[in-house]
């Protein structure tokens, strides 16, 4: 069992394991939408878990736009608990929206993500950290046993075999809420949209390491859940985008500029025939005139060759502005450095 005050270090850390140490500090970010009812036993199980295994934790807080008494709430926690913090939205901005927002206050070494209505189990903190100590950077929790309703469970299911096999992440629950995270990562992650349950996925394409374990999935005893039909169709759109991202959004010619150039080329192979077509049928005897205004596939080639050229003119813009915002925005994620002279002070 991992006590507090075992460090959870990062590979590039390990060297320097014998030369300090102290209370590893865990970060959870709760984003919470109506979620009055629930939040003072969530505090009160949170609480149990850090006292029980000596941690060091934060529980932040963050309220995207509650209509019930949720704020108060949270504002009670924290007049009687210095560990809570409260973030406020003024309205209802979405879940990716509160994380980004927990993340930025948040200090520990480890982030921990979980929804505030009860369904998210604390007790299971533990065995994220233990996933951690053998080396992964991302833990997603699998709700292997879930107690939702079926209209909920099997579109989820659909969509999780999706994003496995479209992005090569395997886990079997992209959407469980419940994870954990080392802190550097989340600095070089965007989120934005509804990005939030791709974050594992952006990860992986840095390089970091991502698994999953398998957590106790508990009924809903408090409101309703926040998600309906729309919710897939919005899953499949964004997940249109994350496959773009961490496929091409450094190189959006290699996909923009191979479907310019197959069609541009299906097009002129089109035209040629048709031409050579009607060139022969004008200057040699025993044919029947071909009219090229008459043949559908001349139209189908016409519009094949416009295509082809916009795809490669957009793929050529796409290239323009990612060369512009990669002077400012690193794509690419280090795992350590040699030692410099910066850091050494007697050189």
């Amino acid at each position: 069992m991992i006590r507090g005050r075992r460090r959870l270090l990062t590979p590039s850390a390990k060297v320097a394991a014998g030369k300090e140490d102290g209370l590893m500090k865990i970060s959870a970010v709760i984003p919470v939408y109506n979620e009055a009812e629930s939040l003072p036993r969530l505090h009160e199980e949170l609480s149990t878990v850090a006292k029980d295994h000596d941690y060091d934790m934060e529980f932040i807080f963050v309220d995207d736009g509650s209509e019930d008494g949720t704020w108060e709430q949270i504002e009670s926690l924290s007049a009687s608990d210095a560990r809570v913090q409260g973030i406020r939205f003024r309205r209802n901005f979405g879940k990716a929206a509160a994380l980004r927002a927990g993340f930025q206050v948040a200090g520990g070494e480890v982030v921990f993500t979980l929804d505030g209505d009860l369904q998210d189990d604390p007790a299971e903190i533990p065995r994220f950290l233990e996933a951690m100590e053998e080396g992964l950077d991302v833990v997603s929790g699998w709700k292997k046993v879930r107690h939702d309703p079926w209209h909920k469970v099997g579109p989820s299911r659909i969509f999780n075999w999706m994003v496995s096999r479209v992005t090569g992440v395997r886990l079997h629950d992209h959407n469980c809420g419940f994870k954990a995270y080392r802190r550097p990562l989340l600095s070089e992650i965007r989120l934005y949209g509804e990005m939030h349950r791709f974050i594992p996925v952006l990860a992986s394409a840095k390089g970091w390491k991502v698994g999953e374990v398998v957590v106790n999935h508990r009924k809903r005893e408090f409101g309703k859940s926040k998600y309906g039909v729309l919710r897939m169709v919005k899953g499949f759109l964004d997940l249109l985008t994350v496959s773009f991202l961490t496929g091409f959004g450094q190189r959006p010619q290699h996909l923009l500029g191979t479907l310019g150039l197959v069609a541009f080329a299906v097009g002129g192979i089109g035209l040629s025939v048709l031409t050579g077509c009607w060139v022969v049928t004008r200057t040699v005897d025993g044919y029947q005139l071909l009219h090229l205004h008459e043949r559908a596939v001349f139209y189908f080639s016409i519009v094949s060759l416009l295509l082809g050229a916009q795809f490669m003119s957009v793929g050529i813009l796409a290239e323009m502005m990612t060369a512009q915002r990669s002077r400012d925005e690193g794509f690419y994620s280090i795992s350590e450095r040699t030692r410099t002279a910066e850091d050494d002070p007697e050189a």
